[in-house]
């Protein structure tokens, strides 16, 4: 629900920019998830936990991602929980209804954005070029997701967007790896950065969670 004070949302774009703010600091890397079994979705959240991670995005890619998003706000109130691959206004009420607490996007539209201004739980919209930015930019969003960040030019384009958009802060995800993850997070316009590297399709189906969990404790270790 949408809470209002003399006509404006009491979640102002930049009381809501604070907040991711808040979230990247605390995650560092926003593990994208995508549950394929419902029965996973707990051991998982507990794996990747125990290994540092307790910000998790999980995309409505599968039809498990909005039950996934309920069980873990009942089940596991100290983790944050968001939704990610949200593509229209349908899914983003739909994510918000779950319990969502951030909120996801691989790309822009109008009507998205314009859908989520007046919404308490912050938006982190994907975008892969200039225009996209100032879409999002004249609505008052000033935190967004690169993505697919590799494909969309990587450092280089953060290094270049960096120029004109001194205010904006990026979230790079997709092609992002243990590898390659410091040139990222030396950006000074980069405020956390998604990935699924350390959840490794194989050590699921076979419930290998004490990997999954060594591989995330690596992951936060670039970070030291």
């Amino acid at each position: 629900m949408t809470h209002y004070e003399n006509n404006q949302p009491l979640d102002s774009m930049a009381s809501k920019t604070a907040r991711i703010d808040a979230l990247c600091a605390k995650a560092k890397i926003l593990p994208v998830i995508t549950i394929a079994r419902a029965q996973d979705v707990l051991p998982l959240a507990d794996a990747l936990a125990a290994g540092g991670l307790t910000v998790l995005e999980v995309t409505l890619r599968s039809a498990f991602g909005l039950d996934a998003i309920r069980v873990l706000r009942e089940q596991r109130p100290e983790l944050i929980v968001g939704a990610g691959t949200i593509l229209d206004r349908h899914s983003l009420a739909e994510a918000e209804a779950a319990g969502a607490q951030f909120i996801v996007t691989p790309g822009s539209t109008l009507e998205l954005l314009q859908a989520s201004v007046p919404s308490t739980v912050p938006l982190l919209p994907g975008i892969s070029s200039a225009s996209d930015i100032m879409i999002g930019y004249g609505l008052g969003y000033r935190r967004f997701k690169l993505f697919p960040a590799e494909v969309s030019g990587g450092v280089a384009a953060l290094k270049a967007l960096g120029g004109p958009f001194n205010e904006v802060r990026f979230c790079p995800t997709g092609g992002v790896n243990a590898q390659n993850l410091k040139n990222y997070i030396a950006q000074p316009n980069v405020m956390c950065v998604g990935g699924s590297w350390m959840i490794d399709n194989a050590w699921v189906k076979n419930g290998d969670w004490g990997r999954i969990q060594e591989a995330t404790a690596e992951a936060v270790a670039l970070f030291a």
